[in-house]
């Protein structure tokens, strides 16, 4: 078993965002996703919420007092509630933003505008403020305005279109329109506070959810563009290269493994299928072949793994240097052998609930640790910020729900 080296475990010390206050007014996923993202660095993420809170929190009851979606994306900030329809409240925000470093929002078409919190009237008054907004399909545009949500995203660009098994459709299991939008909302404001550091002028930046999603089209886009047919639905499979997906084995368990070239696809078959003839086998011979008679493919590799348990599959693959693993349950995540190896979970705080697991950021880093922030509840932070920014007790009091 390999662990980190020595300069990539965890340390103390300064993370690269301490000292820069993100003041977001958001809800639901793709910016409060990229908010997290920043806290993660240090940032001392604000979120703004309404009485009542952020949406989100109520989506599910998985995580003690908010839902399973808020838990994920929303660790190390803190909460402040302002009713933004009244003068004090709205005054409060304005006096936050005015010791931001960045703004991030993803309000209703028009909300910011409305309300003088979006990107041209916040720089107007101060140029070294970072703004972001992320919208549905952008500005100007026939669809400018209208509401979107993730799934509607997943529409939209044509994912549902390749996504399920034959003839039937699917959403993808995860929300991956926001996820899309908030990985790039995260990027682009670490490269707006760079461009800042370099010509002490801030940035106002825009994105939606269509064009980040359409990002991540490009291939099966470029597919049914150059072949005149879109990638086909093949459930777990890779709708181009086969065999490539999960396969049952004769104990239950079903392996998923990758094919990429046609010296894979030999070993496949003497190795773990038994039987080397069949590589040449003209119907199997290169990826092409193997695509265009999918379903002799899989009735080959299907009864010869019938009479093996995954256990031996496993130990076959490893043989024949194949890529493969078996078929996950999310549920077991926090129990995934290489992820408890090298020590990737952490003990989260909810509000309301017993700590919930949530792994470590992706990348290892040897400049800084990693994030042990707690899941904030509603307005738990609204007294302190305001002090912050001079409110007197008698303000509070009148300020707070």
């Amino acid at each position: 078993m390999t662990l980190p080296s020595d300069d990539l475990r965890p340390r103390t010390g300064p993370r690269p965002l301490d000292g820069v206050r993100v003041v977001t007014f958001d809800h639901a996923v793709s910016v409060p996703y990229a908010g997290r993202l920043l806290a993660d660095l240090g940032a001392d993420v604000v979120k703004v919420e309404r009485p009542g809170g952020d949406f989100a929190r109520n989506y599910d009851t998985a995580c003690g007092d908010v839902s399973s979606y808020f838990a994920w994306i929303n660790r190390g900030k803190r909460s402040v509630v302002l009713d933004l329809k009244t003068p004090t409240g709205l005054a409060a925000a304005h006096r936050l933003v005015e010791t931001a470093d960045v703004v991030l929002a993803n309000l209703g078409p028009g909300a910011t505008a409305r309300l003088g919190l979006d990107g041209d009237t916040l720089r107007a008054r101060l140029p070294r403020l970072v703004t972001c907004e992320l919208t549905g399909y952008g500005d100007g545009g026939p669809a400018a305005g209208r509401k979107a949500y993730d799934a509607l995203m997943q529409s939209e660009a044509g994912l549902l279109e390749l996504t399920g098994d034959g003839p039937v459709t699917a959403r993808a299991g995860i929300s991956v329109a926001d996820i899309a939008a908030g990985v790039q909302v995260h990027a682009a404001v670490l490269a707006a506070l760079l461009h800042r550091e370099r010509t002490g002028e801030g940035a106002t930046l825009r994105i939606s959810l269509l064009e980040a999603l359409t990002e991540w089209m490009h291939q099966p886009m470029l597919y049914a563009l150059g072949t005149g047919t879109p990638p086909p639905r093949t459930g777990g499979h890779h709708p181009s290269i086969a065999p490539y997906g999960p396969f049952p084995c004769g104990d239950g368990v079903s392996v998923h493994l990758a094919i990429q070239n046609e010296r894979e696809w030999a070993r496949l078959c003497a190795v773990v299928l038994g039987d080397a003839a069949l590589a040449a086998d003209p119907r199997f011979v290169t990826v092409r072949d193997r695509v265009a008679h999918r379903d002799a493919l899989h009735h080959e590799i299907d009864r010869r793994l019938a009479t093996i348990t995954a256990e031996r599959a496993g130990e076959l693959l490893d043989e024949a240097d194949i890529a493969w693993t078996r078929v996950g349950l999310v549920a077991d995540l926090p129990a995934h052998p290489q992820l408890v190896a090298r020590d990737r979970w952490r003990q989260v705080t909810v509000p309301g609930g017993a700590p919930v697991p949530m792994a470590l950021p992706p990348v290892d880093s040897s400049a800084w640790p990693a994030p042990d922030g707690e899941v904030p509840a509603l307005g738990a932070h609204t007294r302190e910020v305001l002090a912050e920014l001079g409110y007197a007790d008698a303000d509070l009091d009148a300020l707070l729900p």
